[in-house]
C-alpha cells in the first residue's frame, strides 16, 4: 500500500497546484468601456483580450456586438444593467425578457455576474428600483436554472463608507438603510458584492494626509498601524478594502466576498496623473492582488483593471478621459503582464 501512495499523492498534489496557479492567472480581468469615438470594433477588443491573455472582462451595457464577439472565447463577462433601465425591471415579466435576450440567447458566453446597477447612490431615483430588480433578475435566472453558474450583485464606491482606521469602517447612515437589504440578498444568495476602489481619488482628495507611495503600493514599510485591529497597511488599497470588509462584519455578512469591479490610475488631466505613475499603480495592483489584504489574507483577490482604452467622449474631468491601459490604436501604454 506504500508504495502506491507517491502514485496517488503527486497527480493530486500537480492537480492542486494547477488549480491555484489557475486562479491567481484569473484574478485580474479589464473593464471594456465603450464611451469612446475611435475605438476599435469588438471583434478587435476580443481578439486583444485574448492575445493579452486577459481572461475576464467587464461591461457596462449588453452590447449586441460586443456581446456577439465574446460567443465562444472563453472569456469570462460581469454585464451591467442600466440605471436607466432599473425601474422597468421591477415588472417580473420584463426581468424575465431581459435575461432571455441578453443572458440566454448567448449560451456560449461564459457570463459571470450581472451587476444590477454601477454606483447607485442612496439619494438616486433609481435606488428604491434596485433590490426589486435584483429580485427579479434572480428568479428569471433560477427560472432558467443558471442561479448557480451566474450571480446578482450590484457595484458600488467608497462614498458609501465612513470610518477610520480599517477596522472602524462602517457605512454612512445615508447609506445604510439602502445597502444593508441589498447585502442580505447577496447573502442568501451566494453572490459577492462588487465594489470600485480607487487610491487615486482618495489620494487626490487627501494630499495632505496621503503620500503618493502610499497609493502606488511604493511605501518601503508600515504607514498605518489599526490599534483597534492591530494589523497593519503598507498600501491605500488595502486600507480601502478593509474600510469595507469592517462595514459588512457590522452590517451582519462577515462572510461575504468582495469583487474589486473597478480600480485604476489616470496617465493624465490631474494630480498625480502621469504615465509613469499609472504604470507604478497597475504593474502593483496585478502584482498584489495575487495574495489577500491584512483582513483578509486569503487570496487571490478577484479584480477588474479600469479600463482597456483611454475613452475621448467621457464627460467629467479631463482625467476621466486617461484610465486607459491601451491607446485606441491597441498599442499599450504600460508593460503589463496579465497572467
Amino acid at each position: 500500500m506504500a508504495s502506491l501512495l507517491p502514485s496517488v499523492i503527486f497527480p493530486l498534489l500537480c492537480l492542486l497546484i494547477s488549480n491555484l496557479e489557475t486562479s491567481v492567472v484569473q484574478s485580474v480581468g479589464v473593464c471594456n468601456g465603450r464611451i469612446g469615438g475611435n475605438l476599435p470594433s469588438e471583434a478587435d477588443v476580443v481578439a486583444l483580450y485574448k492575445r493579452r491573455g486577459i481572461t475576464r472582462m467587464r461591461i457596462y451595457d449588453p452590447n449586441r456586438a460586443t456581446l456577439e464577439a465574446l460567443r465562444g472565447s472563453n472569456i469570462e463577462l460581469i454585464v451591467d444593467i442600466f440605471k436607466g433601465d432599473l425601474q422597468s425591471l421591477n415588472d417580473a415579466r420584463k426581468a424575465t425578457e431581459w435575461v432571455q435576450n441578453n443572458i440566454r440567447a448567448f449560451p456560449n458566453v461564459k457570463f459571470r455576474y450581472i451587476v444590477v446597477g454601477n454606483e447607485v447612490h442612496p439619494n438616486n431615483v433609481e435606488a428604491k428600483f434596485v433590490l426589486p430588480a435584483m429580485r427579479n433578475i434572480q428568479k428569471a435566472l433560477s427560472s432558467a436554472n443558471l442561479q448557480g453558474q451566474i450571480k446578482v450583485s450590484i457595484a458600488i464606491d467608497s462614498t458609501l463608507l465612513e470610518g477610520y482606521p480599517p477596522a472602524k469602517g462602517v457605512f454612512t447612515g445615508a447609506a445604510n438603510s439602502y445597502i444593508t437589504p441589498v447585502i442580505r440578498f447577496l447573502a442568501e444568495n451566494g453572490s459577492p458584492l462588487l465594489a470600485n476602489i480607487y487610491p487615486y481619488f482618495a489620494y487626490v482628495d487627501n494630499q495632505a494626509q496621503i503620500q503618493l507611495p502610499y497609493a502606488l503600493f511604493t511605501s518601503p514599510g508600515v504607514v498605518v498601524h489599526d490599534q483597534v485591529s492591530n494589523l497593519d497597511y503598507q498600501n491605500l488599497f488595502d486600507a480601502l478594502l478593509d474600510t469595507l470588509y469592517s462595514a459588512l462584519e457590522k452590517a451582519g455578512a462577515p462572510g461575504l466576498k468582495i469583487v474589486v469591479s473597478e480600480s485604476g490610475w489616470p496617465s493624465e488631466g490631474g494630480a498625480g496623473a502621469s504615465v509613469e505613475n499609472a504604470g507604478t499603480y497597475y504593474r502593483n495592483l496585478i502584482n498584489h492582488v495575487k495574495g489577500g489584504s491584512p483582513k483578509r489574507k486569503r487570496g487571490p483577490i478577484e479584480t477588474y483593471l479600469f479600463a482597456m482604452f483611454d475613452e475621448n467622449r467621457k464627460e467629467g474631468k479631463p482625467i476621466e478621459q486617461h484610465f486607459g491601459l491601451f491607446s485606441p490604436n491597441k498599442q499599450p501604454k504600460y508593460q503589463l503582464n496579465f497572467s
